[in-house]
């Protein structure tokens, strides 16, 4: 039964996640982490449904014991609980432009979903449909902060493209090279 689980593709995957994970850990620009990256990722090539929301999750819990919590925390998570579930969708027809359409969907499911928690836990906001649109127009004012990087937003959005073309594209030429990692 292990050995059915555990294969060289899933070592190799699972490794390419925890090494893009160690990139939270130095100095960047605000949101531009390998993050949603990871999670897309992990979501297309982890063939086992627990495995590609359990590697992904976990590389970001590790990074995040030694970077610290917030009380928005299990919305982060949540957030990247979606974009696993964008590359489970994703493993059906994976070209560059998926990919790429994937990376800009999931930044946007991922600023719905945390601004919502922002919303929900600040005192800042009413409790109302007008309080939530509140809590989004001053997320997109937050985003348009262009005082580190490009802007948050963009930044994040450029991260995970980035990331992406890194990870997806590690795995993509070292399955030309072993062919046995291009199928799983």
């Amino acid at each position: 039964m292990f050995k059915k689980i555990f294969t060289t593709r899933l070592a190799v995957i699972a490794g390419i996640i925890l090494a893009a994970a160690l990139f939270r850990l130095v100095p960047h620009w605000p949101n531009f982490t390998p993050v949603a990256a990871i999670a897309l990722f992990g979501g297309t090539y982890l063939h086992k449904k627990y495995l590609a929301f359990l590697v992904p999750l976990t590389a970001l819990f590790i990074s995040d014991l030694i970077l610290g919590f917030h009380p928005v925390m299990g919305w982060v998570y949540a957030g990247f609980t979606v974009t696993v579930g964008i590359g489970l969708l994703l493993r059906r027809n994976v070209t560059v432009l998926n990919i790429a359409g994937a990376s800009l969907l999931s930044s946007v499911l991922f600023f719905l979903v945390t601004n919502f928690g922002a919303w929900l836990a600040s005192p800042f906001y009413p409790d109302t449909f007008a309080g939530l649109i509140q809590c989004y127009v001053a997320g997109l004012a937050f985003f348009n902060n262009g005082s580190y990087g490009i802007s948050f937003f963009l930044n994040e959005v450029a991260g995970s493209l980035f990331y992406n073309t890194i990870l997806f594209g590690s795995l993509y030429l070292l399955g030309q090279r072993f062919p046995a990692l291009a199928k799983g």
